[in-house]
């Protein structure tokens, strides 16, 4: 394996060892790395800190329900040139003028290595992995109206992550290198924190962990809080001044929880008089 192109995580982003084999894996493979994880486990920002570990240029491909394979090759662009045709703008002829390469397009044609994260491809539909073997496998794809072949100069460190709302096609999952990010526990979490937060209160962070858990504990909940809410309960907390036996009651409990019957069944327990359980194994 290439030492200059191991990843051992980066400056804000701390990676598991099993986390690190599994990039380092996929890139020696030279495959995709399909990243799965509930939200909040850090799988977009994955691929950022691969780019900012190996020193690399990032293009994000953002998918939508709506999103095509087609467009993150490339588009014709039809209306430009009728528009020109009509107006004596531009070369008409030349039909190249008028391709625009997606994502993926540009990555093909980057001179250096890039870093390519196709981001949430579970969002589009069921085809949308399937219409991407080809490219991702050889590497090349077919420019129709221009009758050219477009290889990739580098082949692309590609990242591919999903929330695991569809099953993707085992075809699909053949072709690449897979690694489930489970949630930290409660010792890499307190890791990740001083990461952000370096100059963070002890006692403070103590009791937020302790009280983050519980609340991750709780039965019933639609949506558990994830990293990044909890990073921001901190900075709430430590702005806030609150006193350390307050955090136990969950203050400003809008950061944690997203969900109107999540907060329902948090106040409900606390109704009781039930405790969350405060101690993370």
């Amino acid at each position: 394996m290439n030492k200059m192109n191991d990843f051992k995580g980066a400056q804000n982003y701390v990676a598991a060892d099993d986390l690190q084999n599994a990039v380092n894996i996929s890139i020696a493979l030279a495959k995709p790395l399909l990243v799965k994880g509930e939200p909040g486990t850090g799988k977009t920002m994955l691929a950022i800190a691969i780019a900012e570990s190996l020193g690399k240029e990032l293009i994000i491909w953002n998918i939508k329900s709506t999103t095509k394979a087609q467009e993150g090759l490339y588009m014709y662009d039809t209306v430009q040139r009728l528009y020109d045709s009509q107006f004596g703008e531009g070369d008409v002829k030349d039909v190249k003028h008028y391709i625009k390469l997606g994502k993926l397009g540009e990555a093909f044609t980057s001179e250096s290595q890039v870093v390519l994260l196709i981001d949430e491809i579970d969002k589009a539909d069921l085809e949308f992995p399937n219409d991407l073997l080809w490219e991702l496998d050889k590497m090349e794809f077919y420019v129709n109206e221009t009758k050219e072949i477009v290889h990739a100069k580098q082949r692309p460190v590609t990242i591919i992550t999903s929330n695991a709302e569809k099953e993707l096609p085992d075809a699909f999952l053949r072709r690449c290198v897979f690694h489930y990010i489970a949630f930290p526990t409660y010792d890499k979490m307190e890791e990740i924190v001083r990461v952000h937060y370096p100059n963070i209160d002890n006692s403070l962070l103590n009791y937020a962990l302790e009280s983050f858990y519980g609340l991750r504990n709780t039965q019933g909940l639609q949506k558990k809080p994830g990293t990044s809410e909890l990073l921001d309960w901190l900075q709430a907390l430590t702005l806030s001044g609150i006193p350390l036996d307050k955090i136990k009651d969950y203050p400003f409990i809008g950061v944690l929880l997203k969900k109107n019957q999540d907060i329902d069944t948090l106040n409900e327990i606390r109704e009781k008089g039930y405790s969350l359980k405060q101690r993370w194994v």
